[in-house]
């Protein structure tokens, strides 16, 4: 029986890993080989060798989007972890249940499916519903508020250069909250109540329950949501394509990677494309395993 287990076990395999590699490993390996060719879809592939990486190096264009994407991967795992895990928090740890016993407050399965619905919304939908939100008149959902409010001059949430990439990175954080708050709450509720009874019990303030409970047995969790962020602040291609000014504008002040790869593709430039696109792999790879690395802990067993 155990002789014939490798061949059972192999024969369950060779579908999947063929498909996986057809569909997933093939367009990496195809995209790597392009990237030292110069090809206009239509003419044929004339090699190129190094040419297209120096050419994206002494691009303003990839540092500009390179510093956005820095920007994005500290304030974008940052502000969704922390309002998160707060909400997570109030909705698990934040009220009290029936015998005094530590639970959330008052209608917290009404609010899980409040912070959840952004998360259902398609990309396209929220970018179309913020770009209402602010529009830069009084028919903008926020400016017609601060108009109303005695403000003299609208903001330009999109307009403005120094506004512009952080309204753009409110809108990822919007939209990513709620997931969040859900997969904080599933690893919560696997913490055993009465380890919140007992530190109530020994006078334990609701801060004090966070920082010495809560985070610790979270961390893991917490670890894997930042990962996560952070290939979300390499991508960011959707919104900023539907609502950044003139192709990540102004002035290049939202362009990102994966719009850098879109504007190349709309140019007929493939090769340069998929040099951009091989460099949004490289980095999303180098911080994925440089977070894990950074953040690993001893595990808590309880």
């Amino acid at each position: 029986m155990r002789h014939g287990r490798l061949p059972f076990i192999l024969g369950f395999l060779v579908a999947p890993v063929t498909l996986y590699s057809i569909f997933v490993l093939s367009p990496y390996f195809q995209t790597v080989q392009l990237s030292f060719y110069q090809w206009r879809g239509f003419t044929k592939k004339r090699w190129v060798g190094l040419e297209n990486y120096d050419r994206m190096f002494h691009a303003d264009r990839f540092w500009q989007a390179l510093e956005h994407h820095a920007i994005m991967l500290v304030t974008l795992p940052l502000a969704t972890i922390a309002f998160a895990l707060f909400f997570a928090f109030l909705l698990n740890v934040g009220g009290k249940g029936r015998g005094g016993k530590t639970s959330g407050v008052w209608g917290s399965s009404f609010y899980r499916v409040v912070f959840f619905l952004p998360q259902v919304l398609a990309v396209p939908v929220v970018a179309v519903l913020f770009a209402t939100v602010y529009r830069p008149n009084e028919s903008g959902l926020i400016n017609g508020f601060v108009l109303k409010a005695g403000l003299e001059e609208p903001i330009g949430f999109l307009i403005e250069r120094n506004l512009a990439l952080a309204s753009l990175i409110a809108v990822l954080v919007w939209q990513a909250v709620g997931f969040y708050v859900v997969l904080f709450s599933a690893g919560m509720a696997n913490i055993p109540g009465e380890i919140y009874e007992a530190a109530e019990l020994d006078g334990a303030s609701k801060v004090s329950l966070f920082f010495r409970i809560t985070l610790p047995l979270l961390w893991e969790t917490i670890q894997t949501a930042w990962v996560y962020l952070g290939i979300l602040a390499f991508d960011g291609f959707a919104i900023v394509s539907v609502l950044a000014q003139d192709n990540g504008g102004p002035d290049g002040a939202t362009t990102v990677l994966g719009l850098e790869i879109y504007n190349n593709m709309q140019q007929s430039r493939y090769g340069d494309a998929a040099t951009y696109g091989v460099a949004l792999c490289v980095l999303s790879l180098v911080f994925a395993a440089f977070t894990l690395r950074v953040t690993r802990r001893e595990s808590y067993e309880f």
